[in-house]
């Protein structure tokens, strides 16, 4: 049988991409032949055929587009037959290795912990010494006894037969990477002391689960009684394993964990075991796992995915455990959560690489959402090769990422000494402090004296980093998981929808290469507060922590958020990093920004600063000083940020909703030159400006200069316009706020097929973000000035609504923030520029033609009044039909604005807009006869289409 050597499959291919700079095991292990052992070792082998078709398409297309593809493909029983291996050249797999006398082994179900099936196209085999020669033309090496080899190996690549078309290769041992100093001579000096911000309080919180969500992420308390479906825990080896002494059964535990927690029903769970399980040390992180998702979705049933176990030639490796869970047709989790992962760094091109990357596409074809921990060893995760690490095996851009921060309540911040700047910052009333708060999610003006300092509300949310160097002492040292990882994998492409987010993410080291970024979200991990969960062996409460924390949490976010979409007539969210990137764009509320803290903690070993090991040695290392920081929108260290879960939940709604039922047309359309408006429409440019410009605006024949004029630097932002639609968030803190003026704001209407361009200072702009935004409503056109910009956003809502149904009724929320009676009115148009029976706004009969398609009221009538200076309030309007354009008309002082400037007063000869766009559905007005102060929030108004659902349960 003629043989083809595979590229890229040496043993270092497979464990120590981007690690060491060594050429064979020998070297970069530091072996010895008398430690090698070439006899007597057995292992199980992954064997990975390619798909019979390329799923990128379907994968790129919009999250609707995708979850229609899906369906139909499902229905039609045709998903695998397109997506799994060839049935043909499986079979022959099959037949040769029979015929070779290679056992297979597992099945489609994982009854042994191994999935073995056309469908996963993975093929799994158990093979000796001899057996692993015949098979791939290279001795299978051991270090350690054969029974439990500390490194199983081979040296030089790897061979198969040439007829197999094998595509990827995994093998189910304990590998690690090998390192050695790829920083060279790199050093820093560290400060002393705490290394992260907020993370250092002698008065750290303690909650369960569900309280951290409740008080701190804002979950409805609706959720705590709603049904959420399956989980899915990796829990490799362990399942639901007790020590041998223990006196109560695993249900029996997780039911009194649940009452301790204040929660009224019994927990569900099933285990998948495959190779038996094992209590050990790792069980803590099962208990956490099982302890945040009985608390924060206390209504789903819980599956522990255990993967292969220790049995025969087993090593229970993550992998076995994610294909476990992925392939599960029984209970089909519809969300997985995993705080383990394989160490493996295996290289880009390599046939391991393949094999880890392909399973992340099963799940995404499986409808599954996947949530990893993005690790706990900051930058440099624990490995001491002087660069940024991230673990390839599970950074998918098929699943979210998870990162850790500390989250700080006003009286604990009162004893970090870490924060005592910004406490002073606070209470010296420094209006730019409070607005960083308030973009990471400060909802009130916190009161700070010693004895009345909230405890269950967020003062700050931080980078969870606990390195803390005294003297020459770095304890607990980065050989030790205390802080949350994250940064740049360059083993990948930047996935679209961070190339459609504007990102380029970027090594932090001297190499500097770019790829995907990590993590997609974060919560709170530890630090200044931490989790209530059940102990190791499930009994009694342990305080815990880590982004094995934040991510089962994130994992039971989804699980709500799929009750949601279930009630508003949406399948599950499977893969959707697209939806989490546009809400981050359009609903910027929905994530709180987390801008504070550092990650670094790259190091070699060898210098003047003491640490300890994992094991408790302590030895000396060098800081090299590679890493990356929390800052304002997406960082490679936080993410997008945490969550504002009630929020979060409407802005998905809402997007999920237009893309799955609806077609409506983008704002402005682009064929890679430029951009062309779909339709005539009533169009608003607002310029958002750090200094005064001219700003150029042409649009077919048609082009406007005018000279732009900078904004305050805290003109209200769509977060924080978004923010006040909440009704907690407090009047002093949007009043603190007011009389901020926005940028120059003109509109026009302009033509279908108008092309459309804009430039600031004389100069060229670009549109890094309008393939998420520009199919809801608006597409900000950005110069290379810093923070300047225009955006040219539509004057009306399309109402989107769930299920695309007919004669439902749209939440109003108003936020006021001016002194004048206000009151606002909505009406339906015919089009885009506005026009009702043939009258555009401005002609004769306007007025009345738009009280005429007034839409009522639940409270009566058509006006929705403002609840004055500074309050929140909410009303709903009726008899709203799928796809019905929406205006706005409002009444203040007297005078009477509506949507389009072209019906409003002028002053120097141009019509005043009084609009302005704050993203989703949301919108700004200016009461002032003339244009007034221009701050455009004397009243925030929002249209939701999706949560008065006709079969809804007021889950948001």
């Amino acid at each position: 049988m003629a043989t083809v050597t595979l590229a890229n499959s040496t043993y270092l291919d497979f464990t120590s991409y981007r690690a060491t700079s060594a050429t064979t095991p020998e070297a970069a292990y530091g072996l010895t032949p008398g430690e090698i052992e070439h006899s007597g070792s057995a292992v199980n082998v992954a064997l990975v055929l390619p798909r019979a078709n390329d799923p990128t398409a379907l994968l790129t297309a919009d999250w609707g587009t995708r979850q229609h593809m899906l369906a139909e493909l499902t229905a039609s029983g045709s998903l695998w037959s397109t997506y799994g291996a060839n049935k043909a050249q499986y079979d022959l797999v099959m037949h040769d290795l029979a015929t070779m006398g290679i056992p297979v082994i597992g099945d489609a179900h994982a009854s042994d912990g191994y999935v073995t099936s056309v469908e996963s196209r993975t093929i799994w085999v158990s093979l000796d010494v001899a057996q692993f020669k015949a098979l791939f033309g290279t001795d299978l090496l051991r270090v350690g006894p054969a029974d439990d080899a500390d490194l199983l190996f081979w040296n030089g690549s790897l061979s198969l037969p040439d007829t197999w078309a094998v595509s990827g290769i995994w093998l189910d041992v304990n590998g690690y990477p090998a390192t050695s100093n790829l920083a060279g001579s790199a050093s820093v000096t560290l400060p002393q002391g705490p290394q992260g911000v907020g993370n250092s309080s002698t008065l750290a919180s303690n909650f369960f689960p569900q309280q951290i969500g409740q008080d701190f992420y804002n979950f409805p308390a609706e959720w705590a009684t709603q049904a959420t479906g399956t989980i899915g825990l990796l829990e490799p080896a362990i399942g639901d394993a007790l020590p041998s002494d223990a006196t109560q059964t695993f249900e029996q535990l997780l039911n009194a964990y649940r009452r301790t927690a204040d929660i009224a029903t019994d927990g569900h769970y099933y285990v998948q075991a495959g190779g038996g399980v094992v209590y050990d040390n790792s069980d803590g992180e099962r208990s956490l796992d099982v302890g945040v998702v009985s608390s924060a979705a206390p209504g789903s049933t819980i599956g522990l995915y255990a993967g292969s176990g220790f049995d025969g030639n087993a090593y229970a490796s993550s992998y076995t455990a994610y294909q476990a869970a992925f392939w599960d047709q029984v209970h089909n989790p519809g969300v997985i959560s995993s705080s383990f992962g394989d160490y493996e760094m295996p290289a880009p091109g390599s046939p391991f690489y393949y094999a880890t990357s392909q399973l992340f596409i099963d799940a995404a074809l499986r409808n599954i959402s996947v949530f990893s921990a993005v690790g706990d060893g900051g930058s440099g995760d624990q490995w001491p090769d002087g660069i940024t690490n991230q673990y390839t095996t599970y950074s998918s851009p098929y699943g979210v990422l998870v990162g850790g921060t500390s989250l700080t309540t006003p009286a604990a911040a009162l004893d970090d000494p870490t924060l005592a700047a910004i406490l002073a910052e606070v209470q010296a009333g420094n209006l730019g402090t409070i607005w960083q708060l308030v973009s990471g999610g400060l909802t009130g003006l916190p009161d700070l004296t010693k004895g009345m300092a909230s405890t269950d509300s967020t003062f700050v949310e931080t980078l969870w980093n606990l390195y803390k160097l005294e003297g020459d002492m770095l304890n607990p040292g980065y050989y030790v998981n205390n802080a949350g990882s994250g940064g740049t994998d360059p083993t990948q492409p930047t996935p679209w929808y961070q190339l459609a987010y504007g990102l380029t993410p970027t090594t932090a080291d001297p190499i500097r290469q770019q790829g995907r970024g990590t993590p997609d979200v974060s919560a709170v991990a530890g630090g200044n507060m931490l989790y209530k969960v059940p102990g190791a062996d499930m009994s009694g409460i342990w305080y815990d922590y880590g982004t094995s924390a934040a991510t089962p949490f994130w994992a039971s976010l989804a699980a709500h958020i799929n009750a949601v979409f279930a009630d508003i007539g949406l399948p599950p969210m499977g893969y959707a990093n697209d939806l989490l990137y546009t809400a981050a764009v359009v609903a910027p509320a929905a994530f709180n920004d987390v801008t504070i803290g550092t990650n670094m903690s790259t190091f070699v070993e060898g210098g003047s600063i003491r640490t300890h090991t994992g094991n408790g040695d302590i030895v000396h290392i060098t800081a090299t000083g590679f890493g990356d920081a929390a800052g304002p929108g997406y960082d490679l260290v936080t993410g997008l940020g945490s969550p504002n879960a009630l929020l979060l939940a409407r802005s998905l709604s809402a997007i999920a909703t237009a893309q799955y039922y609806f077609d409506t047309p983008d704002v402005l359309v682009s064929d890679g030159s430029g951009w062309t408006s779909p339709a005539t429409q009533s169009l608003l440019f607002q310029s958002t400006l750090s200094a005064d410009a001219q700003v150029h605006v042409q649009w077919g024949q048609t082009s406007l200069t005018y000279a732009g004029q900078a904004g305050d630097m805290y003109a209200w932002t769509a977060q924080f316009a978004q923010q006040t639609l909440q009704a907690d968030f407090s009047p002093a803190l949007v009043t603190l706020y007011d009389e901020r003026s926005q940028g120059t704001l003109l509109q026009s209407t302009v033509g279908g097929g108008s092309t459309l361009g804009i430039h600031i200072g004389g100069a060229a702009t670009g549109t890094p973000q309008a393939e998420l935004s520009s199919a809801f409503g608006y597409v900000d056109f950005v110069s290379d000035v810093a923070d300047s910009a225009v955006q040219v956003a539509r004057a009306v809502a399309v109402a989107e609504t769930a299920g695309a149904a007919n004669d439902m009724d749209a939440v109003v929320r108003l936020r006021q923030n001016g002194v004048l009676d206000v009151a606002v009115m909505f009406y339906k148009v015919d089009d885009f520029a506005g026009t009702i029976d043939g009258v555009a706004p401005g002609q004769a009969g306007y007025d009345a033609a738009a009280f005429g398609r007034a839409y009522q009221t639940t409270a009566g009538g058509i006006w929705a009044d403002g609840a004055g200076y500074g309050q929140y309030s909410q009303t709903d309007i009726t008899h709203v039909n799928a796809g019905d354009l929406i205006a706005m008309t409002l009444t203040a002082g007297g005078n009477t604005y509506h949507a389009f400037a072209q019906a409003n007063e002028t002053v120097d000869g141009r019509s005043v807009g009084h609009l302005w766009s704050y993203g989703l559905n949301t919108w700004g007005w200016e009461d002032v006869y003339g244009g007034g102060d221009h701050d455009y929030n004397d009243l925030v108004v929002q249209l939701d289409f999706t949560s008065t659902a006709a079969a809804g349960h007021g889950l948001i």
